[in-house]
């Protein structure tokens, strides 16, 4: 059976910028950047992470516990945390539920009785480190493979909700119950669809031995401790992403290049000719316009086509999306300018969501809309536009004041939190680009030029910058030196602030 292609992906690809200091990836929709993916070397993320962890203090109250699991920040388990991952997994096909022993099955009991301080605790990053907030855990295990998740400890199966052919998901049921391990849980991926039964017990297999490695680890290891650590961002991409409605993913490290296509030709073969090494001279990132991209991301203002605009205010709590019709007066009524703002606002919402990987509450705030019809007609267009992300989201009915609220699943810090830091000169009530995304801003820079051999590139930066460019990113200074055959004088300036910067090249 093959999987029915999606005909809103006509044109997908994914390209992959990889450098010393980072790697970072995007997501292509018909040519348009969907959503971006960054990894940097010295700030590598723990999601789905795996730790033996040591019990450091317990929240009766709270039914929770604070864990150490190496971290600069204790991580937070619920005692129910166990079910509420499942859900976010599971289609609930079969009603089933697996609460902790002592439990009720809305995961309520004595989390006492079952973690003491000082107790070992195998657990699995669940969400990251946000913030102030420390990460937060599973006590149950999940590991992803192409098209199967493995549950060790659940013994249950699970289809993924975005397979919705009732025939497909009635097949996929008895073929996994077929393979299924004896006390353990299977989860069909959106990938598995079509698959046949030869491919998901390479998949099981394959995730049992990495399963029996990672107990294997926990026995000879002492608290706290990293035991296993998910794929890093290439090879994760070409696991999640990489399928029939994929064009072609393209990278342009030639050893990356190598290290993909064999990691797809083993899981995949019939995939590895979509992977293809980028050999253009201008960088790969400038090529495809996702610099300027990222570039517009950082600002609150996002203007729409008509002459409307979106802003966008980010807190710790919540996001909020105002719309507003700016320079756009229409040709007839009042209403209908209104409505054709709002509905052209939901298509950048939504695309905004994904760019910025925005995630918790969010309440968005349209143009009031006298008739019913039109408030309808915005939250049905919502709704629609929302279909296409990759992550889990739940909107509530919009109100006769044209405010929507939502929620998108958060895994992980959202784009700006990576990009960019609290203003020194504002009190924190804004933002400017992080020091150190201003240096592999320069890297980006000075690598993307043609320069003869011995050029001496001077770069004038604040004080904080030059300091991070001599002392954490000193390898990759000289790695980039050594690499482009020039030298690289830093020069710290009390003129310039910290998110600017200027480069003079001299022969």
């Amino acid at each position: 059976m093959k999987r029915r292609r999606d005909k809103r992906y006509m044109n997908k690809q994914i390209i992959i910028d990889v450098h010393s200091w980072e790697t970072r990836a995007a997501l292509l929709e018909d040519g348009k950047v969907a959503e971006l993916f960054f990894d940097r070397q010295t700030e590598r993320g723990v999601g789905g992470a795996i730790f033996l962890g040591k019990v450091i203090r317990v929240l009766p109250g709270m039914q929770a516990a604070f864990i150490d699991i190496g971290l600069e920040r204790a991580a937070f388990l619920y005692l129910s945390e166990t079910i509420e991952a499942l859900d976010e997994l599971l289609d609930g096909g079969t009603g089933m539920k697996a609460p902790l022993p002592g439990s009720s099955a809305k995961g309520k009991g004595e989390i006492a009785l079952h973690l003491k301080r000082g107790k070992d605790v195998l657990v699995q990053v669940t969400r990251e480190p946000i913030s102030a907030k420390g990460a937060r855990l599973t006590s149950h295990i999940s590991l992803p493979g192409r098209s199967l998740v493995l549950l060790p400890t659940i013994d249950r199966i699970g289809i993924s909700r975005r397979i919705e052919d009732e025939k497909e998901r009635r097949r996929l049921r008895e073929i996994i119950g077929e393979i299924k391990p004896d006390g353990m849980g299977l989860i069909v991926r959106t990938e598995g669809w079509g698959a046949e039964k030869d491919d998901f017990i390479r998949d099981r297999d394959g995730l049992l031995a990495l399963y029996r490695e990672i107990i294997k680890s926990r026995e000879a290891t002492r608290a706290p401790a990293l035991i296993h650590q998910e794929l890093d961002l290439p090879l994760r991409l070409a696991r999640d992403l990489l399928n029939g409605e994929i064009e072609r993913l393209e990278v342009n490290s030639p050893s990356e290049f190598s290290r993909i296509s064999g990691f797809v030709a083993l899981f995949m073969p019939e995939l590895k000719r979509k992977v293809v090494l980028y050999k253009g001279e201008t960088p790969l990132f400038t090529h495809y316009g996702v610099e300027a991209e990222i570039d517009r991301l950082l600002q609150r203002r996002v203007w729409l086509k008509s002459g409307g605009y979106i802003i966008i205010e980010e807190t710790e709590a919540l996001t909020v999306i105002d719309v507003n019709t700016g320079k756009f007066v229409g040709k007839k009524s009042l209403e209908d300018t209104i409505l054709k703002t709002n509905l052209e606002a939901v298509s950048e919402i939504a695309k905004q969501l994904r760019l910025r990987n925005i995630g918790g509450i969010i309440i968005i705030d349209f143009i009031d809309m006298e008739q019913t019809r039109n408030r309808e007609a915005v939250f049905s267009a919502l709704e629609e536009a929302t279909k296409r992300d990759r992550k889990r989201t739940n909107i509530l009915k919009i109100s006769e004041l044209g405010i929507v609220e939502m929620t998108r699943k958060r895994t992980g810090e959202n784009t700006a939190q990576i990009l960019t830091e609290p203003c020194p000169f504002c009190a924190g009530n804004g933002h400017i680009k992080s020091k150190r995304s201003v240096a592999f801003k320069i890297f980006q820079e000075i690598s993307g030029e043609k320069l003869d051999n011995g050029t001496k590139t001077i770069v004038t930066v604040h004080p904080e910058v030059a300091a991070i460019l001599y002392g954490d990113l000193r390898q990759e200074v000289e790695g980039l030196e050594q690499s482009l055959g020039i030298g690289i004088v830093i020069r710290p300036s009390e003129n310039m602030r910290e998110d600017q910067y200027t480069i003079t090249y001299r022969q």
